[in-house]
């Protein structure tokens, strides 16, 4: 065995395991931690297979950026998670489904290869030797030409995600005076001055 089948296999392994310890993992602090550490190790498979620009990416804006947000979030807010797995119970069915199409998916794509190998080489787009053109132009342009619609679709599919968490985790206490725009631009001097008489002699 190689250097390179055994780094892969490290990376493989480690990747796996961190990965089914973010979903098992009680303390959600641990659990980012463990998304972290999966993060790097598919950073590193992906430099065994010549991605580097996809291994560079995935450490800054992943590990970075995303991975780093959540464990801000996590540690920072107030959030009984207790009480969000109390009501987990009654999303069973649409996980299981869910859970159900994409083994399928998998066994597909796993039973086609075997198959018929000859099938992922008919449609995998050739790609260009590096003397004619760099990693990240060669996959700017799939991306952006054969691709763009899956693009688009995965980022309103972020975008939702995002606005969803927002939703999730905003809070709206009773105590705390919030600026209200419209009460502000429609108010007359009548209603923004109060006078008050004092009598002499007596203050306010």
């Amino acid at each position: 065995m190689g250097l390179q089948a055994l780094f892969f296999y490290l990376f493989a392994i480690v990747a796996v395991a961190s990965a089914f310890m973010v979903i098992s993992a009680r303390n959600p602090v641990h659990s980012v931690l463990f998304l972290i550490l999966t993060f790097v190790n598919a950073a590193g498979l992906f430099l065994l297979t010549g991605a580097e620009f996809l291994a560079m990416i995935l450490l800054v804006v992943y590990v970075g950026a995303v991975a780093v947000l959540f464990l801000f979030v996590v540690m920072m807010l107030d959030i009984d998670f207790t009480e969000l797995r109390a009501g987990a119970a009654k999303y069973a069915p649409m996980a299981s489904l869910i859970g159900l199409i994409v083994a399928a998916q998998l066994v597909f794509v796993i039973g086609g290869s075997v198959i018929s190998p000859a099938a992922k080489s008919a449609i995998a787009l050739p790609i260009p030797a590096l003397s004619e053109r760099q990693n990240t132009q060669a996959l700017g342009d799939v991306l952006y030409t054969n691709y763009i619609f899956y693009f688009q679709i995965a980022g309103l599919v972020l975008l939702v995600a995002m606005i969803g968490a927002i939703v999730l985790t905003l809070r709206h206490r009773e105590n705390i005076k919030r600026q209200d725009i419209s009460r502000q631009v429609a108010r007359s001097p009548e209603t923004a001055v109060k006078v008050v008489k004092v009598k002499p002699g007596q203050g306010v």
